[in-house]
C-alpha cells in the first residue's frame, strides 16, 4: 500500500484537477462510467496483442479512479449508490484486463501466463470479497499490501516492457493479491477476537455483580 503521505498529496492533485469539471457540472458517476468505459478499450488493446500500449493506456485508466471520488468530495456528491458504483465498475474493469491477457496467453499458447492471470483474478476477487463481507458485518478490512492502485500500477509496468517482465509482474501480483486477501481475513479476525473478549470480559463482571448482591 502506498505511504499515506503519498496518498495525501494524490488526492489534493486529483482534486485540483476536477474543480474545472466541477465547474462544468460533471458528475462522479460520469467519471466513474467513463474509467469504465477507458478499461473496456484497454482490454481490447492488449486482446489484440498491443501489451506495450495496453500498459501506457491502463495508467491512464487508473486515474479515473481518482478523479470520480476526488469529484464527489470537491461537489460534496458522496453518495452510497455511487460508492457501490464504483466499486462494481472497478471489479468489471479489472476483471475485462484481466481476460484480455487471458485470451492473448491463450492465442500465444502460453499455458503457465493463462494461469497465473487466473490466480491474480481469484485474489483480486478475494480482496474485493473480504472487504465487503467484513463491512456487510460492521467491519473494517482496508488493509493490505495490494488494493487496486498497486495492482494497476504493477501490472501496468510489467505490460511496458517485454512479455517476460509482464510474466514477472503476474508472479508478484499473484503472490501479493493473495497475502493481501490472508491481511484482510487477519484484520477481521483480530476484530472479532477483541470483539469477543469484551463480551466475555463483560459476561464475567455482570455475573461477578451479581453473585455479590446475592
Amino acid at each position: 500500500m502506498f505511504p499515506r503521505s503519498i496518498q495525501l498529496r494524490a488526492r489534493a492533485l486529483a482534486e485540483r484537477i476536477v474543480r474545472p469539471l466541477a465547474r462544468r457540472g460533471v458528475t462522479p458517476n460520469a467519471i466513474t462510467i467513463a474509467g469504465f468505459l477507458f478499461n473496456v478499450i484497454v482490454a481490447v488493446v492488449i486482446a489484440t496483442g498491443h501489451l506495450t500500449i495496453g500498459g501506457a493506456l491502463l495508467f491512464l485508466a487508473g486515474l479515473f479512479d481518482m478523479l470520480d471520488g476526488a469529484l464527489a468530495r470537491v461537489t460534496s456528491r458522496q453518495t452510497d449508490f455511487g460508492a457501490f458504483l464504483d466499486s462494481l465498475l472497478d471489479r468489471y474493469s479489472e476483471a475485462a484486463v484481466l481476460l484480455a491477457l487471458i485470451f492473448q496467453f491463450t492465442i500465444r499458447h502460453e499455458t503457465f501466463a493463462v494461469l497465473l492471470v487466473y490466480v491474480v483474478a481469484v485474489g483480486s476477487i478475494l480482496i474485493s470479497y473480504a472487504r465487503a463481507r467484513a463491512e456487510g458485518l460492521g467491519l473494517e478490512a482496508k488493509v493490505g499490501i495490494a488494493p487496486r492502485p498497486e495492482r494497476v500500477l504493477i501490472l501496468g509496468i510489467g505490460l511496458l516492457f517485454p512479455q517476460a517482465a509482464t510474466i514477472v509482474a503476474l508472479i508478484i501480483l499473484a503472490v501479493l493479491t493473495h497475502i493481501t486477501a490472508m491481511q484482510r481475513l487477519y484484520a477481521v479476525w483480530n476484530q472479532t477476537r477483541k470483539g469477543s473478549t469484551k463480551s466475555e470480559s463483560g459476561k464475567q463482571k455482570r455475573n461477578t455483580a451479581e453473585s455479590q448482591s446475592t
